[in-house]
């Protein structure tokens, strides 16, 4: 039994709660995985896991061992690091979750210059808007608007997206030029509806005016949970749009998108990264933030103080 590999597998189905999902993960059979948590524990002598046929528990003996197994394991990470020929530059594979507009304009077209500074990380993007199982899945680190609601994890807050309403001119050519946001909730009007992956259902929008505050649920012919979608479908004229604004400003010049109720106020979304707090910061996630705090300072500055916290 090689002690290092069983350790890994016991960590990766704790982490999944599941030996079908570690094997995935790990790039190894079941059995395989399953082999190497039965001979750690009898070597132990100890029982670590706790298995049904529907799920798999960690034991108190289990969990106590799962902590310093994950620190041994990121120390064996560590040394092997600083050992290496290339030990001033992170390396190695590094999974990422994002949504598809921001990679779309702001993280893929930088790319070049990422690895062009660290050219010995293996990036693996993972590019949609749903929710992601961030420790089931194995993924290092997601980005994503809005308030996070996941407890167990850890999140750092990298911009704040500040959004506007927006519509296509063909839109405003059907429906007319709505001066007040309650119109939108008129029988003429529409909106393109997003659906958020963590519910499924559309939200209304806050908006402020001096002393007027508001909220605007609006009418939809047509939903979606993709923003490249969202964005599309407001430039076809299926509606009205809630936009951040790295998302309008390349189709304001050209009048693609029209800008509506100069003066009204929306609240900034906050951006975050996020990942397990039980995870090791390796150097090349550790670097990852670092760069898209670094974009996000051009495109989306934060409005307030940076911070890393768990989600309470």
């Amino acid at each position: 039994m090689d002690r290092f590999d069983a350790m890994q597998a016991f960590a990766r189905v704790v982490e999944a709660g599941s030996f079908t999902k570690a094997a995935e993960t790990l790039h190894m059979s079941k059995t395989s995985v399953t082999q190497l948590v039965q001979q750690l524990e009898a070597r132990l002598r100890v029982k670590l896991l706790n298995r049904t046929t529907r799920k798999v528990n960690v034991t108190a003996d289990g969990a106590a061992y799962y902590e310093r197994v994950v620190r041994l394991l990121a120390d064996m990470d560590d040394a092997e690091t600083s050992l290496s020929s290339a030990s001033a530059l992170p390396r190695g594979r590094l999974r990422v979750d994002v949504p598809s507009p921001l990679a779309r304009m702001i993280l893929v077209p930088a790319m070049p210059a990422f690895h062009a500074r660290y050219p010995d990380i293996q990036l693996d993007m993972g590019v949609s808007d749903r929710m992601v199982d961030v420790i089931g899945e194995n993924v290092d680190c997601v980005v994503r608007g809005g308030e996070l609601t996941d407890q167990s994890l850890m999140a750092r807050r990298v911009g704040d997206l500040q959004l506007g309403v927006y519509a296509a001119p063909s839109y405003l050519e059907r429906a007319g030029m709505p001066s007040h946001p309650r119109e939108l909730e008129d029988t003429h009007h529409r909106i393109v509806g997003f659906l958020w992956s963590r519910s499924g259902k559309t939200f209304p929008y806050a908006m402020r005016l001096g002393d007027q505050s508001i909220e605007v649920q609006g009418r939809y012919v047509l939903s979606v949970d993709d923003g490249n979608a969202y964005l599309a479908a407001g430039l076809a004229g299926m509606g009205v749009l809630w936009l951040p604004d790295y998302m309008a400003e390349p189709h304001l010049p050209s009048g693609e998108l029209v800008p509506l109720f100069e003066g009204w106020q929306l609240d900034p979304m906050p951006l975050y990264v996020a990942f397990p707090p039980n995870r090791h910061v390796s150097a090349k996630l550790r670097v990852f933030i670092d760069w898209v705090v670094e974009l996000m300072a051009r495109h989306a500055p934060i409005d307030g103080r940076s911070d890393v916290r768990p989600r309470r």
